[in-house]
């Protein structure tokens, strides 16, 4: 590096661009390109920041010479001295990735020199930079707070950590490791760092590892001298782990000798050139900062056009989106040629739509049968990787179709794209691409997905399928695939599509899946639901899919002995129910139990519907069982045994992976418009827990050996989310203080004191706190509690007198519902209440669906919040996060875990709110343990 012409006198600034571009991103709110949807909020604060730096730094610190120093994407040296480094880093925000190259065309436009290396990291640049320039005798300012850095600090080296306006400077460096810059090297050798996944020296801190240095002087002599220490785990583990201390001595030390192409030269701080910058400036419409550079550039600002106005719910495709869809025009990638060239187009473009045809819908056992992709409208391919000729045999077999790419080939090829953090993947429900793709060994990262897009936007308002979008918003029926696999006995699955029509269904899933995100993207800044999507949706995708591969082990023959245990019930119950009719009949046809109830036997309350058959429903079942009527009473008692061995016992044993010998449920994340998630293949949300029947079930899913299942449960999170949200103060006091929040509300209610209360006054309370969060009414509260309908009516009233803030949160919440057409929850999830201001039957749910919806939203949120936590806190733990069911987690435990793993999965869970929602009152979490999920709930 030539540095002919610079040395003393001169003044470096070395910008940590990687550190701007994160703070500016975290820093400011989401912003989009509103011609294209294009991610644009940390291009924009890093810009200002950039900006501002030139702007600010005047006489003595001005600089003479500035460089952005960038990370490069992929593998540095370190990772080959210890392949665990960063191994555990989260990917970058999925908004975030397309933003990272556009950075260093801005600096450029900047007229600032812009660097990366590969092989290298941002820190050991500068800290090459910075040596050489010493060496100079230049002064050298590191625009940076990273403590990596601060071994550099002395002889002409400061930093400044520009957000916080604070030099940093020898002093600095002792107050943060207790060591000079120069033994800041042996420190954090010792104390690792859990972020990087440096090991360093377990059980030893900054404060231990400075306390040891400025001991012994150096880490060396250390090591040397280790026997001499006193404390003993402390004197072991510096002896045992004295290679990994120097190991991680390798991992922290930055390189002074990394190759640069620029010279100091190249770096002399000159004048943006207008000509560059605002043209720039206008690309990425900032019209704003455009305006104001342009003034202090003595120039005129670029006129910024309008762009066309992004679609709305009900609204038009966007130009891109509105091209036509033709299916014929499609391609077929049959080589590698042709696949390394749709390669090169995903990197030209920083984006993919992509998608994977399977032999089936049940993602722990299918195959992969091809894969689609997309990089502009209209403009689609399929790679068909293991399509077959003819129909092939009885046991599967047929012939592999000529001229496809092999399986092994073509995911080599696509995996390093697939997986490249710079790369944003858009699929349409990415959580089963995800596990697709996992199980053939790629990590599909980071994703965006336009069934969630559309989630966020359009909760409430309609379904959020592929075909349901495409028909409403780019008013096109896509390929059915019931015309492609057929139907009944005789349906094919997709690997015996011929590759022809294969490519025209396939393709054009991966074309609308692009328009739909094309179209959804932009909109959600204006709706104002970016942080739902980035915090509550997207980033639930990963946490639900590595749950779902998780599964749960079930005992198969604690279910085969209930389902024959519940087949003699049902008998017994059925010759006891022929004996109360009289006569032998089939006690699951409802039209011959109608007649023998109405008509033979002559009950009260029968009610003919259209066919002419009576209503046998539950309702009707259970208000004549509390009349005393015990045919059926019996019948109800059938139908749950009938249910519960042909939904649970039965059809559980169906779903057992036989490779895992766990069950895989499936989670809906779109599925409820409040955020509940849903379970499906099997449902494992709906499993009764009171009934004894239910709880045996419970007992059949177990712990492998040498573990056990860990069940923590949100304590009454709706009634404490309803006391903060209606600011009921003595119900909010009452969970402050610990106390038994029905119990007390009877007390308040019914005027007696809580101390030897009638149990029975008790339940009714809780059956009104509960019931008035789900609108129930006099009639549903009566049938509830088996008393007269006024009785019941009058609890209700008494509730709403006793706690009128309750009723004013009602009244405040549907008036808010007919006016925006939606409710929100306290985490800004948008739930729409189409139905409103209908008028009839449907009134009287809609109102009752709105006040609920932003307690059960809420608590849905929090919960969701929790889980995406969890895999990070849990990290370190050899605990697997299984099922969600409403407000509990359960998780598998290694027996010796289970202390550690509660007290900060607990942790996690109380906190979950945090900081973005401050509860007035404290959420508490329930914990229990067991060898099944029986004994841990």
């Amino acid at each position: 590096m030539s540095q002919t012409t610079f040395g003393k006198g001169h003044h470096l600034h070395l910008i940590d661009g990687s550190g701007f571009i994160f703070r500016a991103y975290h820093a400011l709110p989401p912003l989009t390109r509103k011609s294209d949807g294009l991610p644009v909020g940390a291009i924009s604060g890093f810009c200002n920041m950039l900006f501002k730096m030139v702007e600010d730094q005047k006489g003595s610190d001005a600089p003479t010479h500035l460089a952005v120093v960038f990370d490069h994407k992929g593998k540095t040296f370190r990772s080959d001295i210890y392949p665990e480094y960063k191994a555990h880093r989260p990917p970058a925000p999925e908004d975030l990735a397309p933003q990272f190259p556009i950075t260093r065309d801005a600096t450029r436009a900047f007229n600032l020199a812009c660097i990366e290396a590969e092989g290298f990291e941002a820190d050991d640049i500068i800290a090459t930079l910075a040596d050489q320039a010493r060496t100079a005798g230049a002064r050298v300012t590191i625009v940076s707070s990273d403590k990596d850095l601060m071994q550099m600090v002395g002889g002409g080296v400061e930093m400044y950590d520009a957000m916080k306006n604070r030099r940093i400077g020898v002093e600095q460096v002792e107050e943060k490791f207790g060591v000079g810059p120069d033994r800041v090297i042996d420190v954090q050798s010792l104390a690792g760092d859990s972020v990087d996944n440096i090991p360093g020296a377990p059980g030893i801190g900054i404060k231990t590892a400075a306390l040891l240095i400025n001991e012994y002087g150096d880490l060396d002599t250390l090591l040397e001298r280790a026997g001499e220490i006193k404390q003993p785990k402390r004197r072991e583990t510096l002896i045992e782990k004295a290679d990994q201390i120097r190991i991680s001595r390798e991992l922290v030390t930055l390189k002074l000798d990394t190759p640069i192409d620029l010279s100091f030269d190249d770096m002399a701080v000159n004048a943006p050139d207008p000509d560059v910058l605002l043209p720039f400036l206008a690309e990425m419409e900032f019209r704003t900062m455009s305006a104001r550079i342009a003034a202090k550039l003595g120039v005129d600002a670029p006129a910024i056009a309008e762009p066309v106005s992004d679609t709305g719910p009900s609204g038009t495709a966007t130009p891109a989106a509105q091209l036509p869809i033709d299916p014929e025009k499609y391609e077929t990638v049959r080589d590698v040629d042709r696949l390394n060239a749709w390669v090169q187009k995903i990197y030209d473009r920083g984006y993919v739509a992509v998608d994977t045809e399977t032999t089936g819908l049940n993602e722990m056992i299918v195959d992969l049968v091809g894969i689609c992709l997309s990089v502009e409208p209209g403009e689609a391919c399929y790679i068909p990787l293991i399509h077959k000729e003819g129909e092939g045999d009885l046991f599967g077999g047929s012939n592999l179709a000529p001229n496809q790419i092999p399986l092994d080939q073509a995911l080599d090829i696509l995996r390093p794209v697939l997986q490249d953090e710079s790369i944003l993947k858009i699929g349409q429900n990415m959580k089963y691409d995800a596990k697709i793709f996992k199980r053939n060994g790629i990590d599909i990262a980071p994703i965006d997905d336009t069934m969630l897009l559309s989630y966020a936007l359009h909760g409430g308002l309609h379904n959020h399928g592929m075909d349901a979008l495409a028909e409403r918003y780019l008013d096109h029926k896509p390929i059915s695939i019931k015309s492609i696999l057929g139907t009944g006995k005789s349906a094919i699955t997709f690997d015996l599509v011929p590759i022809d029509e294969a490519t025209k269904y396939a393709a054009e899933d991966a074309d609308i899946t692009l328009r739909l995100w094309q179209m959804f993207k932009p909109q959600l800044h204006a709706a104002k639901v970016t942080k739902v999507y980035e915090t509550l949706e997207r980033p639930l995708i990963p946490v639900l899919a590595k749950m779902e591969m998780n599964g749960i082990k079930v005992d198969r023959d604690h279910l085969s002995r209930m389902s024959n245990s519940f087949a003699q019930s049902m008998a017994g119950l059925e010759s006891e129910i022929h004996e109360l009719a009289g006569r032998s009949f089939n006690v699951g046809s409802p039209k011959q139990l109608g007649e023998i109830l109405f008509d033979e036997l002559g009950l009260e309350g029968g009610k003919k519907g259209k066919t002419g058959a009576y209503s046998t429903g539950v309702d009707i079942l259970e208000d004549l069982a509390a009349e005393g009527h015990d045919l059926p009473a019996r019948v109800l008692d059938w139908r749950q045994m009938s249910k519960l061995k042909s939904t649970y016992t039965d059809a559980l044993q169906t779903h057992i992976n036989p490779d895992t010998g766990r069950v895989h449920t499936s989670y809906v994340i779109s599925g409820a418009s409040t955020g509940r998630l849903a379970s499906t293949d099997p449902n494992l949300q709906n499993i009764p827990i009171r009934s004894e029947a239910g709880r045996k079930i419970r007992e059949a899913f177990v712990a492998e050996e040498g573990n056990v299942l860990l069940a923590l449960d949100y304590s009454q999170i709706e009634l404490r989310i309803l006391a903060h949200i209606a600011k009921i103060d003595n119900l909010k006091q009452a969970f402050l203080d610990g106390h038994d929040i029905h119990a007390m509300t009877a007390s308040e209610m019914f005027h007696v004191p809580i101390e030897g209360m009638d149990p029975m006054i008790r339940r009714q309370a809780k059956a009104i706190n509960f019931g008035v969060i789900y609108g129930i009414s006099g009639f549903g509260l009566a049938r509830n509690l088996r008393i007269p309908r006024k009785e019941a009516q009058a609890f209700i009233d008494t509730y709403f007198e006793r706690f009128p803030g309750i009723r004013k949160y009602m009244d405040d919440t549907v008036a808010f519902a007919k006016e925006h057409g939606h409710v929100e929850t306290l985490f800004g999830r948008k739930i729409h209440t189409a139905e409103i201001n209908a008028k009839g039957p449907h009134a009287g749910f809609a109102k009752r669906a709105a006040i609920n919806a932003p307690i059960q939203g809420t608590a849905a949120d929090v919960i969701r919040r929790a889980m995406i936590q969890m895999p990070d806190a849990i990290k370190n733990f050899p605990a697997k996060m299984l099922l969600q069911v409403h407000d509990e987690l359960l998780f598998e435990v290694p027996k010796d875990a289970v202390e550690e793993t509660t007290e900060t999965v607990r942790k996690v869970m109380e906190n979950a709110a945090s900081p973005v929602v401050k509860l007035d009152v404290p959420l508490t979490v329930d914990a229990g343990v067991g060898n099944n999920w029986a004994e841990a709930h």
